[in-house]
This record gives structure tokens, C-alpha cells and sequence, in this order.
């Protein structure tokens, strides 16, 4: 387990959008798009219906997510940053995760799940392994 870096946590805890990769049963990459939460050195995920990359993560805890920053580097790219790692479902809180997560991703005045009565759901933790990319979360900085 690697513990997360300032830099990651700062920039997970701005709102981007994270691309979700699991491992389906015949080991072909499963790829959704999810809003990411930060707790202690885990990053969590909420859904509130059960789903394929929770089925996958069941079967095969294996997890890469990646993302993508608005700023350029030098050479004119856009930084981005993987972690990978491996993650655990855990049932209930999700309502509340998504409910908290709303406020970065839709802003401070919304109310997510907007449904009366939402379904406890299921939290993906995710313990990372591992961070790469380019930004200041690279090998030697941060």
C-alpha cells in the first residue's frame, strides 16, 4: 500500500471524472466512469445499484484508475495521473458518499441522489499500490 502523496490528494479532492478499469470474468478490461472520493489513503467510489465492475471486483480486487488534469505541460501534453491498486465492495453508504461527492461534482446547492428513499448502494475502497503519470505526482516529485 502506498500512501497517497499531497499532490494526488489535492487533485483527487478537486472533482475530476475517474476512468474506472476492472477485470471482467474472461480478463477483458471492464472501463466506467466514475466520481472519486478521498478517505485516509483509500479512494472511494459510490454506486447505488450493483453493477458489472462491482461483480468484477468480487471476483478479482485488481483496480487502475485513471485521470485527466486541464494543464499542459511543457512538451504540450496533458498531464494525467493512474493509481493502481486493489479495492474492496462493501454494501450500504452509498446515498450518503454520492450525497457529499455531489457537492464537488454538481455543486454545493444539489441534492444527490435525487430520489426519495435512495438504496443503500455499495462503496468501492480502494487501497492504491501504485501512482504514475505525468504531473507532479511523478516518480521524484511531490
Amino acid at each position: 500500500m502506498a500512501a497517497l502523496s499531497s499532490a494526488v490528494r489535492s487533485f483527487l479532492q478537486s472533482g475530476p471524472l475517474a476512468h474506472v478499469v476492472t477485470l471482467g470474468a474472461d480478463g477483458s478490461p471492464h472501463v466506467t466512469v466514475a466520481w472519486v472520493g478521498v478517505e485516509g489513503d483509500e479512494v472511494l467510489i459510490g454506486t447505488l445499484f450493483d453493477q458489472p465492475k462491482l461483480r468484477n471486483l468480487r471476483r478479482d480486487p485488481r483496480i487502475a484508475l485513471s485521470f485527466e488534469t486541464d494543464r499542459v505541460t511543457p512538451f504540450g501534453l496533458l498531464e494525467y495521473l493512474v493509481l493502481h491498486g486493489r479495492a474492496t465492495v462493501a454494501s450500504g453508504g452509498a446515498a450518503e458518499l454520492l450525497g457529499r461527492l455531489a457537492r464537488t461534482y454538481l455543486g454545493p446547492d444539489v441534492t444527490f441522489p435525487s430520489m426519495p428513499d435512495p438504496p443503500p448502494g455499495f462503496v468501492i475502497r480502494t487501497t492504491v499500490d501504485r501512482a504514475a503519470g505525468i504531473g507532479p505526482w511523478a516518480e521524484g516529485e511531490s
